[in-house]
């Protein structure tokens, strides 16, 4: 029962981070670029619950980011899964209790997560200014989520922290 509502808590999050993301955040649009919330929450899971959870975070949010966006089905989530598979490989080989290695992991995640999705683009349309896209768009979204990362994360272990030691206390475990 306990682990069930961890589940569904987990993801009502991503659902809601996705739909932030898609309709809300363009209130705090800087310089034409937005923070990624989706990934920034697909970087918490990877570093807190390992590569299972960040890749399942990253479907369920890529879905919803596919379906509000005017990409073509399935560019979200694969860029989202990839990048949450391969966070959750570098952070369980690193010391990431420190904020500067989290920012510094998010704002690793949303460069790779950037070329991924330009990449993917181009593919489909190779008319797309592909080095434009990186140079305007790519770096300067990497540092805005990166920014966003303290804040994003402190909430996060606010949620889930205190969740998971309420439900070890629950099952008897200390």
């Amino acid at each position: 029962m306990l682990i069930y509502r961890k589940n569904i808590l987990w993801i009502l999050l991503v659902v809601l981070a996705a739909m932030l993301e898609t309709t809300w955040i363009e209130q705090i649009r800087f310089l034409d670029v937005v923070p990624n919330l989706t990934l920034l929450v697909v970087i918490y899971f990877a570093i807190v619950d390992g590569e299972e959870r960040a890749m399942f975070t990253g479907a369920i949010g890529g879905v919803f980011q596919d379906v509000a966006s005017n990409q073509i089905l399935g560019h979200h989530i694969l860029c989202n899964v990839v990048v949450g598979y391969a966070a959750a490989r570098v952070a369980s080989r690193l010391i990431t209790e420190s904020p500067a290695a989290k920012a510094g992991l998010v704002f690793l995640a949303a460069i790779a997560f950037g070329l991924l999705s330009v990449c993917v683009s181009y593919v489909q349309d190779p008319t797309t200014p592909a080095l434009f896209g990186i140079i305007a768009r790519v770096v300067p979204g990497a540092f805005y989520t990166a920014l966003f990362t303290p804040v994003m994360f402190f909430l996060l272990d606010l949620i889930f922290k205190k969740k998971k030691r309420e439900w070890n206390l629950k099952k008897g475990a200390i």
